[in-house]
């Protein structure tokens, strides 16, 4: 009986926190969106400021706490994040393409929809809420994963979820992002034991900008949502294999593996950001690209936009969940 009790405390007091980040987020992100919605900001005013956190403000935080927080020889494991970074969005596009079958090649631009996460713009600040003291750490965790996850969506990603305009050019060019650049040169500065070197007088308005990253993320990521229309919401079916692979099967299957792997004791703050993205909604660059490139704007921006009110319910279900197992 008191360990029910200890079980349901534990559910229900990281289930809330999370809410209670969620909440945060949103809040945010609601107030950009209504500055989109009644013309306060335009796009090219977000245009402007996505260029700036992608550019300068998102590389500095990761060059800031890739260089101060990763430790190569004491984690020789490092690598196992860009590995499932990659992974896991492909194996599970590839589970979402099952329920599809026969006929899959007209359903092949809602693939990423259900297996794409947004790995930095949702999580980190969800990171910087719930885990404070360790929020260095996390972010860490958020830059190594980001190292498979890109290449993973402006390859497959990209041409599954712009296919309805045929065969989509692959340029290597748009995978070198200025934050792939940071972190690959934060990474070879360690690697040759030379970061020591690198000055505090560089490094201080380095961390001083990398700090505007987290909340111009926030606002960025709600004006981006703001811009959907709800006049074109994709069909019942579709959002009930989607999510159920997104929201049900992803998460659900993560959690068995990290309880098969006792993670949970090893590492509890690895195994909590592996359930947060499992369970995150689609990456934001999704509408990104498909503005960019083509494809099915009103399907990718009406199941986007489902996709993250469930979120709001699931990702505090699924932290509970592992928190009261693992």
């Amino acid at each position: 009986m008191q360990q029910s009790i200890n079980l349901g405390f534990m559910f229900w007091t990281w289930s809330l926190a999370m809410l209670d980040a969620i909440a945060k987020i949103f809040l945010v992100a609601l107030v950009a969106g209504l500055l989109i919605r009644r013309g306060v900001l335009d796009e090219s005013y977000i245009k402007g400021l996505s260029e700036v956190t992608v550019k300068v403000l998102l590389p500095a935080l990761i060059f800031d706490k890739v260089l101060t927080n990763f430790h190569p020889y004491q984690d020789p494991d490092w690598w196992i994040l860009p590995v499932l970074g990659f992974g896991i969005p492909v194996l599970f596009m590839g589970v979402a393409a099952l329920f599809y079958l026969p006929n899959l090649r007209p359903h092949l631009n809602k693939l990423p929809l259900a297996a794409l996460q947004n790995v930095g713009y949702l999580v980190l600040p969800i990171g910087q809420i719930l885990y404070p003291g360790q929020f260095d750490q996390f972010a860490l965790y958020v830059f190594l994963m980001t190292l498979g996850f890109n290449p993973a969506l402006w390859t497959v990603g990209k041409v599954l979820i712009s296919y309805e305009v045929g065969k989509t050019e692959i340029r290597l060019a748009e995978m070198i992002t200025p934050p792939f650049v940071a972190n690959v040169l934060a990474m070879i500065l360690i690697f040759l034991h030379v970061d020591r070197y690198v000055p505090g007088l560089l490094l201080e308005p380095i961390s001083i900008l990398g700090q505007a990253a987290v909340p111009m993320g926030m606002f960025i990521l709600g004006a981006t949502l703001g811009t959907i229309s709800i006049k074109y919401l994709p069909s019942w079916i579709d959002i009930m294999k989607l999510s159920f692979v997104k929201f049900v099967l992803t998460p659900g299957l993560i959690i068995v593996f990290l309880i098969m792997l006792g993670l949970g004791l090893k590492n509890p703050l690895l195994a909590d950001f592996l359930v947060i993205e499992a369970s995150a909604a689609p990456a934001a660059n999704l509408i990104v690209i498909v503005r960019k490139y083509g494809g099915n704007s009103r399907q990718t921006a009406g199941m986007m936009l489902i996709m993250y009110l469930l979120a709001v319910v699931m990702m505090p279900l699924w932290l509970g969940v592992w928190k009261m197992l693992g």
